[in-house]
């Protein structure tokens, strides 16, 4: 496919690959550091064009093809970088797929412009994990390097460490979405895996009864793990969302 690029009215670039078809259309929302070439998203997307139904994906600013520093950046650019992308790149309401730090994401969008949202999976998803994950877990040496230096590095299980920034963490506070009404008025999924070292099973509990909303549900799957993108994983995520867009159409 052709990598398109789109400018941001916060006058940053990024990368996507769109594929045209019906409504209403699905957008993967990635997690963090995590790109548009994963598993999951290369998978929804052949999914979608089997059924001749719209697809996006894309890289945050600082993620993948898209431009920028990923050090630069923050929940709130990440999370106006994909209302961005669904704003110009899509056409009535979206069927929103919210991976990790796209879960989060896909809150905000959905506190944000909920008309643009006909329904939203969550996979693992991870609201205020920079503040309940990252800060909570934070040593009184860590918070005082990250006051000092204005950014730590973490181990990750991923390769290179995570550097975490102060500003990634102060900005994150004005985007938590776990301590203020949340209301979903469509269609909500929660699928978590019980071996996802990286967000918890009480995390998605506390999502399901935070949340307001008349249709939503948690699948907990035995020991999947925080990618969910193994031969059993991706045909729950299948049927997720052929199940929310079926009760879209009721």
């Amino acid at each position: 496919m052709t990598l398109d690029f789109l400018h941001t009215p916060q006058n940053r670039r990024i990368a996507y690959h769109r594929t045209e078809g019906q409504g209403p259309g699905v957008v993967f929302l990635g997690g963090f550091k995590s790109d548009m070439e994963g598993s999951k998203a290369t998978h929804l997307e052949d999914l979608c064009k089997a059924q001749n139904r719209a697809f996006l994906r894309f890289d945050y600013s600082g993620h993948g093809q898209s431009d920028g520093a990923f050090t630069d950046g923050c929940i709130g650019d990440w999370a106006a970088d994909a209302m961005a992308a669904i704003t110009d790149l899509t056409d009535g309401p979206q069927v929103l797929v919210g991976s990790s730090m796209g879960g989060w994401i896909s809150l905000l969008i959905a506190r944000a412009m909920p008309k643009k949202v006909a329904a939203l999976v969550t996979i693992a998803a991870a609201p205020d994990f920079t503040e309940d994950g990252f800060w909570a877990s934070f040593t009184d040496a860590q918070r005082a390097e990250l006051d000092a230096h204005g950014r730590i590095a973490l181990p990750s299980d991923y390769g290179e460490p995570y550097i975490i920034t102060r500003r990634l963490i102060e900005e994150g506070r004005h985007n938590l979405v776990l301590r203020s009404p949340l209301n979903l008025p469509f269609p909500t999924r929660c699928l978590q895996g019980t071996a996802d070292t990286s967000v918890s099973t009480e995390t998605a509990l506390r999502l399901l009864d935070h949340a307001t909303c008349d249709d939503i549900r948690l699948t907990l799957v035995k020991d999947a793990d925080h990618s969910f993108s193994d031969a059993t994983c991706l045909p729950i995520i299948d049927a997720t969302i052929a199940e929310v867009t079926q009760r879209i159409a009721m």
